[in-house]
């Protein structure tokens, strides 16, 4: 396999820690600030009418969603980190991939924090929301970076940028070497 100057060496897979890092950080830092200064239900105008902290505990998904099935979204949550991880250290070898895989993997374990440490316990544990905006749901840091990251994903798998650096294989080239 034939490598590009845009390459990261294999063993660069550390590049994805810093973003790692920092979205898991971030949103336990947010999440502890706001269970240290507010209490469940509290609303405080920040941008108003823009931006609200809005402190809920969610046993669901977006919009609540799912609410007796906690447990399957840890589960989810769990089988999705241990493929972000094995595509970090496997499979991706490019900065982009690299960043963005980690701001992922950084958020979907903030989230799995939650359900794995906090009430009502082990695997069922509720997420801190508290990011309110109007008309949409209420949301953290975790979910941030979360989206952020599959909106970038989007953008490079549009763009044609694999995550080992190398061109995509296009049916004509296929048609032509054989």
């Amino acid at each position: 396999m034939a490598h590009t100057e845009h390459d990261v060496p294999q063993r660069s897979w550390w590049i994805a820690l810093i973003p790692l890092v920092v979205a898991y950080l971030a949103d336990l830092w947010s999440k502890e600030a706001v269970l240290a200064n507010m209490h469940e239900g509290e609303r405080i105008p920040v941008i108003e009418p823009l931006l609200t902290w809005h402190f809920i505990r969610n046993p669901g998904a977006a919009f609540s969603i799912g609410t007796e099935f906690t447990w399957v979204f840890t589960i989810i949550q769990a089988v999705g980190l241990l493929i972000v991880l094995y595509l970090i250290v496997f499979r991706a070898r490019t900065t982009p991939w690299l960043i963005t895989l980690g701001a992922l993997g950084g958020g979907i374990a903030g989230n799995l924090t939650d359900r794995l440490f906090r009430e009502p316990g082990f695997g069922v544990g509720h997420v801190i929301d508290f990011i309110a905006v109007p008309n949409f749901a209420i949301f953290n840091l975790a979910d941030s970076f979360i989206v952020v990251s599959i909106i970038v994903i989007v953008i490079l798998v549009m763009r044609g940028k694999t995550l080992d650096g190398q061109p995509e294989e296009s049916s004509t080239a296929n048609e032509n070497s054989g």
